[in-house]
């Protein structure tokens, strides 16, 4: 898919809410901002593969939100604007309220962490081991609680 000036202006009156009369963003659309989550996951991996551990929790933290935008998009038509996954997993409720609560309720304190490394990989002197790291894509397992959403609306 080629990016226009016609898709971009679609994307941001979307995501920005500057009006009512926005077209819904396109499966391709969509698709894009799932396609970037998986490669930040993959980026991810590759990151703690060559030592780079502060970079790779920061690409874990962005392919869960990444890929819970897109699902949210995808399965309810909007999302909050908010980096917190505990907030977007909140809004996924609405499709399916145990296995949300249920998912929270279990991964709490490591979705929690991985909100944190969204602000402490960048801005703060806090420095990721190899175990931060790779705890930390491991609850970007998030997407696969996406995929199993999808596959039960018959999306996946």
């Amino acid at each position: 898919m080629n990016i226009t000036f016609s898709n971009l202006e679609s994307v941001s009156k979307a995501l920005n809410r500057e009006s009512d009369d926005y077209d819904p963003l396109s499966k391709e659309e969509i698709d894009l901002v799932r396609r970037r989550a998986r490669n930040f996951a993959s980026n991810a991996k590759h990151l703690i593969k060559e030592g780079i551990y502060d970079l790779a929790a920061f690409n874990a933290e962005q392919a869960a939100q990444l890929y819970l935008k897109a699902t949210l998009l995808e399965l309810v038509g909007d999302y909050p604007r908010t980096h917190s996954l505990i907030t977007l997993l909140s809004e996924l409720r609405r499709v399916d309220e145990d296995l949300i609560t249920r998912f929270v309720r279990e991964n709490r304190l490591k979705l929690h962490a991985l909100e944190d490394a969204y602000l402490t990989s960048r801005y703060f002197v806090k420095e990721f081991d190899e175990g931060d790291a790779k705890e930390l894509l491991e609850v970007s397992e998030v997407i696969r609680l996406c995929e199993e959403l999808r596959r039960k609306l018959g999306k996946g």
